[in-house]
């Protein structure tokens, strides 16, 4: 079962990726061109978000419960979190940068439901998820980072 969560929690990224490209796209020309907010623009916000939210629950799993995680790893005797590469991008840096990203998607959401000028509406929105998809780049294990790459589909 943790295996299998695992590797759906890897393939939402994808999924996260696409819906957060597409979000930061239209709000950016919803701005620049002064579009008038149409509720097609909310309906993606807000599968971005829900996206980000499921790939949220199944990282806290892996995070505290799973094969690396907190309360069930054992680090070798002599291994700080700090020191190790491995263990501080799995159990600081990884978790730590999504939980911010979601945060700004969620943010980004918010705007969808805001009593402000469609202009104002999208430049927020395109700020927030802007940043959600620079710290997603950033800190998804990717296949050539050393020592915590993993593959871009996992088990396949």
């Amino acid at each position: 079962m943790e295996t299998g969560l695992l590797h759906l929690h890897s393939l939402l990224r994808w999924v996260i990726l696409v819906l957060l490209v597409l979000s930061v796209v239209k709000s950016y020309t919803g701005w620049k061109q002064q579009k008038a907010f149409v509720p097609g623009d909310k309906k993606i916000w807000l599968f971005t978000m829900i996206a980000a939210h499921i790939t949220l629950l199944l990282g806290l799993f892996q995070w505290l419960a799973g094969r690396y995680g907190l309360f069930t790893h054992q680090r070798p005797e002599g291994v700080s979190m700090m020191k190790s590469a491995f263990y501080r991008f799995y159990q600081l840096e990884h978790p730590l940068t999504m939980l911010i990203a979601i945060v700004m998607i969620t943010l980004g959401h918010g705007m969808a439901k805001k009593a402000v000028s469609d202009d104002v509406k999208y430049a927020k929105a395109f700020r927030y998820f802007l940043i959600a998809l620079v710290l997603i780049l950033l800190r998804t294990p990717w296949p050539f980072m050393q020592e915590v790459g993993r593959g871009l589909f996992p088990g396949m």
